[in-house]
């Protein structure tokens, strides 16, 4: 094999590539712009490793990659940014070795960093009663807003979704009778996974309210027709964004510890952890997460782990 072909160096084999994701790989948006940023610092980096002279893709070795790894570590990346960036390289590399430009992988030879582990931030019980109180009290109005936001965060706390997950709900994938909610994850997966009775009855009871802005909206005669389809609305009957859903759902963690760093991720932390601590099995935890590997999912093993031995430090009389 030879560097002819149409990509003998440069950013048209990255465009390529970015297009074959999207078209046909059916890769999130999110992924393919990470992936195109991690790749144009990497033809970045070749241009000035091989200097003013000509370079192709076929001609990259290791010590190239492992050159732009310490590039990235030197600017200060972290390495979970690294490791994803490799990972940009690694597939990069699968594609042209697909459309025979290159004869091999550079960068499978270049290991992937050890990433730091950390400890999610995540509701105790008692944070946990306090949130749904506080929601509950504010759905007794029957504001439209509060009985959703209501809804939003029983939903959140009975499935542990990711907040793409929960904006992307079309009513269809809600099915209140049997209470189980289908799911579209990470690479456009499809997971079952089982709603509470509390996430239920909210849920039941803001449909109602849903239905009411949906008519409201369809009587003022609004520029843009309310969604029909999907779950959670904004008050003019359209889909509520990401950036609508953060909004709520982080004021809502606010009112239980401003200053604890919690996020609405830290709801489906909360889930994993709750599940885990009474003894719910862990692939089944990692089956509810859509979790593609349970080496993600024993994180919170070592978060129940931490705080059983709080507990235990605090409670046994010879701990200390």
């Amino acid at each position: 094999m030879t560097d002819a072909g149409p990509f003998p160096g440069g950013t048209d084999a990255v465009g390529a590539f970015l297009t074959h994701l999207q078209k046909e790989r059916d890769v999130s948006p999110h992924t393919i712009r990470a992936y195109g940023r991690d790749l144009e610092e990497f033809t970045r980096h070749l241009v000035s490793y091989y200097g003013n002279g000509s370079w192709t893709w076929q001609g990259v070795d290791r010590l190239a990659v492992r050159g732009f790894l310490a590039h990235l570590t030197r600017r200060g990346i972290g390495k979970r940014s690294i490791a994803r960036a490799l990972s940009a390289v690694r597939s990069l590399y699968r594609f042209l070795h697909l459309t025979e430009i290159v004869d091999a992988n550079p960068a499978r030879a270049v290991g992937t960093p050890r990433r730091e582990r950390y400890l999610p931030k995540y509701l105790d019980r008692a944070q946990a009663d306090a949130l749904f109180a506080a929601a509950e009290s504010a759905a007794a109005s029957g504001r439209f807003a509060a009985v959703r936001n209501l809804a939003m965060l029983e939903l959140f706390y009975s499935t542990g979704i990711r907040l793409s997950e929960l904006r992307g709900l079309n009513r269809a994938d809600v099915d209140l009778l049997s209470q189980m909610v289908k799911v579209r994850g990470k690479g456009r997966k499809e997971r079952i996974v089982p709603v509470g009775d509390h996430a239920v009855r909210a849920l039941r009871t803001y449909d109602g309210a849903r239905d009411a802005v949906i008519r409201g909206a369809a009587i003022r005669g609004a520029a843009s027709p309310p969604d029909r389809l999907a779950v959670f609305l904004n008050a003019r009957g359209q889909r509520l964004s990401v950036r609508g859903v953060q909004t709520v759902i982080t004021r809502a963690l606010a009112g239980v510890g401003e200053d604890a760093g919690l996020s609405v991720h830290s709801l489906r932390h909360t889930f994993a952890t709750h599940l885990l601590d009474a003894g719910a099995d862990l692939r089944a935890v990692q089956e509810l997460l859509g979790h593609a590997s349970v080496g993600t999912t024993q994180i919170y093993t070592h978060t129940s782990v931490d705080r059983l031995k709080q507990v235990y430090r605090k409670a046994h009389p010879r701990a200390m």
